[in-house]
């Protein structure tokens, strides 16, 4: 590895180009994680995971720490201060090494004259750590949350609203999906015993097992082999609540990356189904998912929202919606969505959503189901979605999922659960 690469360097500018550009963070990572060997790219993303899950707190820091705040192109040494901060409250790298390794960072980043603003900088939060983590507990930023998601989330859930920002702000646990092609859910559960590996099943979900420690993909009896998918379990949710059976026509809308594709064909692989994503890039996933599982699928490319112009006239058994929505079920996985979605954003998704229930809905065949689901816990996206497009939709109705006062089926996150996950399940009268 080249000596110029400083990992502090790369998680600061990580960091800023989420924040101040708007970028995806499962964009900006592999990009920067090719640069670094193989061992730093787990401490790279547990760098920038980190940051992004305690930047309010980090933030806070900052302001008490600092007189004014570093601006324009200096913006990247004030991430870098903040990848410092964060390695002595969070990580148990030695202060020492820490410190030492994020002043370097201001040469990597060519910034060598903030090499003492830094090291000051660090050296003062080491002395008054005690004091300032103590005061902070008492400030809005201890919920790592921005205000407009925390004043949203307070709202839609006055009873729980605390205990799905404790869910968000953890690591994920990691579920898998077996495929009861090639095992029963025992089965396999007892070839991971035998690995020295132990999971747990889920009541609700028939090929859902959780680990009790998140481990690498390698080391999973049978992955190379289709046997076995990462998948959470509340997205799983999604076929056991679709039941698609063989011969069936289904249509997987909003299908990328293809893990519920797949899912289906597992569940029905005499089923024809058709897997259509707006996205061409990341349609590429769907294929690879599909290749690896050794299963088939018509995969298109289209606009949920004109479905005409990928699939004609032609009406499906079953549908499944996962429509794109704000995310707020799977911030846990994906922090970096508490700084990429603004308020606004809800109101857009919300008629999004709406235009491709609306769109889609004369492709079900009379009699047919249609699974509305998001990785949402706000009811704008979720129940309120729902009541909606059911006073105006006179041949829908729900079933197995809530009662129309009340439509839908919510999971929200919580340690040993799936993520956050809303539900749906409409019939063509």
């Amino acid at each position: 590895m080249k000596k110029s690469i400083n990992l502090r360097s790369l998680a600061a500018q990580a960091v800023e180009q989420v924040v101040e550009k708007g970028q995806s963070l499962s964009n900006v990572l592999p990009g920067l994680q090719q640069k670094v060997s193989e061992k730093d790219k787990a401490l790279l993303q547990e760098l920038c995971f980190g940051v992004l899950r305690t930047l309010p707190q980090l933030e806070w820091l900052i302001g008490k720490l600092m007189s004014r705040p570093m601006t324009g192109k200096q913006r990247t040494i004030h991430y870098l201060i903040m990848v410092g901060l964060y390695q002595m409250l969070y990580t148990r790298i030695p202060p020492h090494a820490a410190l030492a390794e994020t002043v370097e960072g201001a040469i990597a980043i060519k910034r060598p004259q903030f090499k003492g603003l830094i090291n000051g900088v660090l050296r003062q939060f080491q002395r008054q750590q005690e004091a300032l983590t103590a005061e902070a507990q008492a400030h809005d930023s201890r919920y790592l949350h921005p205000a407009w998601l925390l004043a949203r989330l307070k709202a839609a859930w006055p009873q729980q609203w605390e205990s799905v920002i404790e869910a968000n702000n953890q690591r994920p646990p990691m579920w898998l999906r077996v495929n009861r092609q090639h095992h029963t859910r025992d089965g396999w559960l007892a070839l991971l015993e035998e690995a020295g590996i132990t999971g747990f099943t889920h009541p609700s979900y028939p090929d859902a097992v959780r680990l009790e420690s998140p481990c690498a993909v390698q080391a999973l009896p049978g992955f190379e082999k289709g046997w076995v998918t990462v998948q959470d379990a509340s997205a799983q949710g999604c076929v056991t609540l679709l039941d698609p059976q063989d011969g069936e026509s289904i249509l997987d809308l909003c299908a990328a990356p293809g893990g519920k594709t797949t899912h289906i064909l597992e569940a029905a692989p005499q089923a024809n189904v058709m897997a259509v994503d707006v996205d061409d890039t990341r349609l590429s996933r769907v294929y690879d998912n599909l290749k690896r599982l050794g299963m088939r699928a018509e995969v298109k490319q289209g606009d949920g929202r004109d479905p005409a112009s990928w699939c004609g006239d032609k009406q499906f058994d079953r549908i499944l919606l996962d429509a794109p929505c704000s995310a707020t079920g799977v911030i846990r996985r994906h922090p970096d969505i508490k700084w990429l979605r603004r308020d606004r954003d809800i109101a857009e998704l919300a008629q999004l959503q709406s235009a491709i229930l609306d769109a889609i809905w004369p492709h079900l065949k009379p009699g047919g189901t249609l699974l509305y689901a998001t990785c949402s816990v706000l009811p704008e996206e979720n129940s309120e979605q729902i009541a909606r497009f059911l006073t105006r939709t006179p041949d829908a109705r729900l079933v197995d999922t809530g009662t129309p006062a009340q439509p839908g089926l919510q999971n929200l996150p919580a340690a040993t659960e799936g993520d956050g996950f809303f539900y749906a399940k409409l019939i063509k009268q």
